[in-house]
């Protein structure tokens, strides 16, 4: 595969405002993705401002340890139109990444795009991207999921967002 980004647009029945606070909440993610690898938020904390960490309980069976936390790094956050994170970890990820300096990021991107188009409407545009992921890290297929879990993950951001705008 020669492009190195997967990208999907639904439409949301809900503000970009409302939708953008439902992707800027890390409780709210596991709900969204649909995968199963993206478990509870460990810092259950909203996310504010471009740089904050915010941690992710994760499960994959392919995973040398199942279990696992993933520290995401917010890269880009415009409320109400775009917020973006790239995911990484620390060298004893388990339960004490602490230490920010510690962590290394891979070069993968989440990003939401958000667009009003009409009263209480928003296009939403996720993209995942992973061009910036180094050589030494491509030991996994890219991207590690279909692409229809882009569409998949819409749907269930959709729902959380037209059930909080009612």
């Amino acid at each position: 595969m020669t492009e190195e980004r997967v990208q999907a647009t639904a439409t949301v029945n809900a503000s970009p405002e409302t939708v953008f606070e439902v992707l800027a909440d890390p409780t709210t993610h596991q709900a969204i993705d649909g995968t199963g690898w993206v478990r509870e938020s460990l810092d259950g904390k909203p996310v504010t401002e471009t740089g904050q960490i915010f941690r992710m309980a994760m499960y994959h069976e392919n995973h040398p340890q199942g279990y696992y936390e993933m520290a995401n790094r917010i890269d880009v956050f415009d409320p109400p139109r775009a917020i973006g994170w790239q995911p990484g970890q620390g060298p004893d990820e388990k339960g004490n990444m602490m230490n920010n300096s510690k962590l290394v990021f891979g070069g993968w991107i989440w990003r939401y795009d958000l667009k009003p188009v009409g009263d209480d409407r928003t296009e939403v545009t996720l993209t995942y991207d992973w061009s910036g992921v180094p050589p030494q890290l491509r030991d996994i297929a890219f991207p590690p999921f279909e692409p229809s879990h882009l569409d998949n993950s819409l749907h269930h951001l959709a729902e959380l967002a037209e059930a909080r705008q009612q």
